[in-house]
């Protein structure tokens, strides 16, 4: 399988260990004065994770194609079996397994920057070729398209972000890019024109009202609007240094009239038990990871670990962005996990195998991408 032999031991990243670790325990923290019946959960998912993300990033990517299978499978069973669940959202996102309810589009996010990554390394001389897009495009679209329909918008953008990301970066040629970017403008904005128009049929109700409300929060602010603007009050309220410090732990808190607050919303918890400061201090932790993983591509030995560790790079990269820029009322409420801090098994888990990936990549000598099956 491997050998610690190949591993360059004195280029462990010890310093993005210890900053996962401060975000795992600020995580379990907040949980606990958010939602204290999760924390036990939250560590659990901790030790799984780095159980699961201690092996070697070329071992793990021979069988990409097996797990593209078996995540398309999962996702096609949360849509359309039995096992699918919505844990009473409205979306049928999880798969109930009743020990444990799995959400695979966590997992298909990691599935998808693999077999890219592979893809791409193969292809290497041939990223000036649109078949090599269209190939990209198909692979990306099967997970992403079931993850839509679950209906899961925001995890499938963040999928569509892995792929535009990770094309750029192996190399597709300006004579693609500038076709594409001269469509996709003009097809975007067509796309808000058009749900805007009655009888539109690309969004479900619920969220084409997500999105006006967002234009015209006083209209909604006691329905569509209505978590999101007592996010930004319990954020506010936190002040400079947080309720935490100048009122000590109590029961009444801004943020027990946010839902979904131990996942989507965990940033109402972090504002106002820890403040400005905190929230400062959490997306500069945040931002470092984010770094370390391009630092690691930057300083990867060959093709396959620096596409893997940008791909993960992007991924939390949007995630950070998305999931506080919900909280703070900066973009549409949509439901993306805060990569290490948010509650959720799946959320854990797949973070901490992508940061187990990239402190492999930064071990591993010179290897050889020879054997990687596609």
């Amino acid at each position: 399988m491997f050998s610690i032999k190949q591993y360059h031991l004195k280029n462990l990243n010890i310093s993005l260990i210890v900053v996962v670790i401060l975000l795992c325990l600020i995580s379990s923290f907040a949980l606990y004065l958010g939602r204290p019946g999760l924390f036990a959960r939250q560590l659990f998912g901790l030790a799984i994770g780095v159980f699961l993300a201690v092996l070697d990033y070329h071992f793990i990517s021979r069988f990409v194609i097996v797990y593209y299978m078996v995540v398309t499978a999962l996702l096609v069973l949360t849509r359309f079996s039995p096992l699918g669940t919505d844990l009473a959202t409205g979306c049928r996102r999880w798969i109930n397994l009743r020990v444990v309810q799995i959400q695979p589009s966590e997992l298909a996010k990691i599935t998808l920057i693999l077999i890219l990554a592979v893809l791409f390394t193969w292809l290497e001389e041939k990223m000036d070729h649109v078949s090599t897009l269209v190939l990209a495009g198909m692979i990306t679209a099967i997970p992403t398209l079931l993850i839509a329909i679950q209906t899961d918008l925001s995890s499938s953008v963040v999928m569509v972000f892995i792929l535009v990301v990770m094309t750029f970066t192996a190399g597709l040629s300006y004579k693609i890019i500038l076709p594409i970017v001269g469509i996709t403008i003009p097809t975007i904005l067509g796309f808000f024109w058009y749900i805007q128009q009655p009888g539109q049929k690309l969004l479900k109700a619920y969220q084409l009202e997500r999105i006006i409300g967002f234009l015209n929060p006083e209209k909604y602010e006691q329905s569509t609007m209505y978590q999101q603007l007592n996010s930004v009050q319990a954020i506010g309220a936190g002040k400079l240094y947080g309720k935490l410090l100048s009122e000590g732990t109590s029961s009444v808190r801004g943020y027990n009239s946010v839902g979904v607050r131990e996942s989507d919303f965990i940033w109402s918890i972090v504002g106002e038990e820890f403040g400005f400061l905190g929230c400062c201090l959490i997306i500069l932790l945040l931002f470092v990871v984010i770094v370390m993983c391009l630092l690691v591509a930057k300083k990867a030995k060959d093709r396959l670990g620096r596409l893997i560790a940008i791909g993960i790079s992007a991924m939390f990269m949007f995630q950070v962005f998305a999931n506080i820029g919900v909280a703070t009322m900066i973009l549409p409420n949509t439901g993306l996990p805060l990569p290490f801090i948010s509650y959720g098994l799946s959320s854990l888990v797949s973070a901490m195998i992508a940061v187990g990936i990239v402190l492999n990549i930064g071990l591993q000598q010179k290897n050889s991408v020879r054997g990687v099956i596609l």
